[in-house]
């Protein structure tokens, strides 16, 4: 007996182990941290905390934002690629931080962006205004605009969010295609709303900029939309073509917000991420809040889908940064 014993407690004591081990590595099994790279408060920051929550109660973890804005999103990207490839630190980022900055900011990234991050799926897109100040500002359509603009050389101002930033190249791709209009960008580094301040006052006339940042100044008469970066117009401003209908089909960004992991990832991890951010996305409390914001719900099917659209997004850029020459900002 005493013999039996000696060999058997060792076998169950790997077992026991063995079932431990694998207790431990059930993904996740500890909280998780999702950085934003930018301040409280705006579109991504927004889509975070929402979906944060619900994978909080889906998982049984907690998903804690961590807020680190500047440097055109570098920060927050190098501090995701260079973490451990575990799926305890991701990233929620949008097109200017995970499409425009690795491309135009590629010698200051420490990281290599192709290499060193993969994406786990497209999560929101969010539709943008191009949108005028009403302020002793006469164009009331996207053409009154564009005439306006051509007849005032170098006298129309547009808000920007910064140097580089995709309502910056929004604006300078439409002036490309509206016949080179001759306009002069103002870059206000508080972003979308120190944007609409500019709008308000009147230092700044016109600009792409998101509809919820601008929802609340659009109906107090103090900004006017003339057209929408958005595949249909939006019931709560049916009279506001898209930019499609006003002849600009390949202008203005639908701007996504995505979810990011270091590379090196375990694929059972990301799967596991990817299955349960989409059933998140469904919850009651999800589609209430993005559609309080009008935001689209585009989870992506699969991470082949998501290495696709990232690539595909990433080209499509390269494209509009070799045909918009935009020096990037130190």
């Amino acid at each position: 007996m005493k013999r039996l014993s000696a060999i058997l407690l060792p076998v169950l004591a790997l077992a026991i182990g063995t079932v431990a081990a694998t207790a431990q590595e059930k993904y996740p099994s500890k909280p998780v941290k999702i950085i934003v790279p930018y301040a409280p408060g705006g579109a991504t920051d927004i889509v975070a905390r929402v979906l944060g929550e619900q994978l909080r109660q889906s998982l049984g973890q907690s998903f804690v934002v961590e807020n680190k804005p500047g440097a055109f999103g570098i920060i927050a990207i190098e501090e995701m690629a260079r973490s451990k490839p575990d799926g305890y630190t991701l990233m929620i980022g949008n097109v200017s931080t995970n499409a425009i900055t690795p491309l135009l900011y590629e010698k200051k990234l420490k990281v290599d962006y192709l290499k060193d991050v993969v994406a786990v799926g497209r999560l929101v897109d969010v539709p943008a205004f191009l949108i005028a100040t009403t302020a002793n500002f006469e164009p009331k359509t996207a053409a009154e605009f564009i005439a306006y603009a051509k007849a005032n050389k170098g006298k129309v101002r547009y808000g920007t969010v910064g140097v580089g930033s995709y309502p910056h190249f929004d604006m300078a791709y439409f002036a490309k295609r509206a016949g080179d209009l001759d306009m002069i960008a103002i870059h206000n580094k508080a972003g979308a709303s120190g944007v609409i301040n500019d709008m308000v006052t009147g230092d700044a006339q016109a600009a792409f900029l998101n509809v919820a940042s601008t929802a609340a100044m659009v109906k107090a008469g103090k900004l006017r939309p003339l057209a929408i970066a958005n595949q249909t117009r939006l019931p709560e401003y049916p009279n506001v073509p898209t930019m499609k209908e006003i002849g600009y089909a390949d202008v203005g960004t639908i701007a996504w917000q995505g979810m990011f992991a270091p590379a090196g990832t375990p694929k059972d991890v990301l799967e596991t991420l990817q299955k349960s951010v989409n059933e998140a996305m469904k919850a009651p409390m999800a589609q209430e809040a993005f559609n309080k914001q009008n935001f689209n719900v585009v989870p992506s099917k699969s991470l082949d889908d998501a290495k696709t659209w990232l690539a595909s997004e990433m080209a499509a850029w390269k494209k509009i940064t070799s045909e918009v020459k935009i020096e990037a900002a130190e």
